[in-house]
This record gives C-alpha cells, sequence and structure tokens, in this order.
C-alpha cells in the first residue's frame, strides 16, 4: 500500500460516498486513509489533513476520470 498515489482529500465521510460506490463498480483498487480516525473524530479532520483517498498507481487515470466526471456535474 506504500505505492498507493493521493488522488484526492475530503474533510468528511459524506463528501465521497458516492464516489465509493463508483470506484467500486469500476473495481478499481483503493482506500481512504484516516477513514476510521475522522469518522470518530470529525473535528480533528484538519489536523490529519483530511481524509485521503489513495489508489493503486494502475488505477490512477480511471479513479481521476471518475472525480472528474463528478465535478462536472455540480
Amino acid at each position: 500500500m506504500e505505492d498507493f498515489k493521493t488522488v484526492a482529500i475530503f474533510t468528511f465521510a459524506s463528501e465521497y460516498s458516492v464516489l465509493q460506490h463508483l470506484l467500486e463498480q469500476a473495481e478499481i483498487r483503493f482506500f481512504f486513509q484516516n477513514e476510521t480516525m475522522i469518522s470518530v473524530l470529525p473535528f480533528h479532520s484538519n489536523a490529519v489533513g483530511g481524509i485521503r483517498l489513495k489508489v493503486h498507481p494502475d488505477h490512477v487515470i480511471k479513479a481521476t476520470e471518475i472525480i472528474a466526471s463528478l465535478t462536472k456535474l455540480n
């Protein structure tokens, strides 16, 4: 997991619920770093650097495309 790349950072878990589902559907290997800590202590999000979406290097391009498609919807 050391080779996984950070492709996005979120403050709260509610910000990426749809994204998580889309990444799972696309069979992208990923995990959210600091997710458990921030779910327990949500006001410490900025102190620990937020919730980082880490993606396997082989899936970085596809993951960023999915994130960009969600951004266009807003």
